[in-house]
């Protein structure tokens, strides 16, 4: 079974970094204060995590706490399907 951060460092390395040449994402990794993401790639990636989580972001919930790191958006993404 592919875990949330399985899935979500997937859609990074295939949909959003390709021009980066796809480095290899780490848990903690800086995506947004980086530049790695850009505000585009933000819009993208919650139309990403809607269809494939099943689960609405609220545009209050779309910050650097939850959309920094990787692992930022596994725990956001997990804590948002326990609930």
């Amino acid at each position: 079974m592919t875990t949330t951060k399985e899935k979500l460092k997937q859609f990074l390395a295939d949909d959003l970094l390709v021009a980066a040449n796809g480095p290899d994402i780490q848990d903690h990794d800086d995506l947004l204060l980086s530049g790695l993401i850009d505000s585009l790639g933000v819009i993208r990636l919650i139309t990403f995590i809607e269809e494939a989580f099943a689960t609405h972001v609220p545009p209050e919930d779309v910050t650097i706490e939850h959309f920094g790191t990787l692992q930022a958006m596994a725990n956001y993404l997990d804590g948002k399907q326990a609930a």
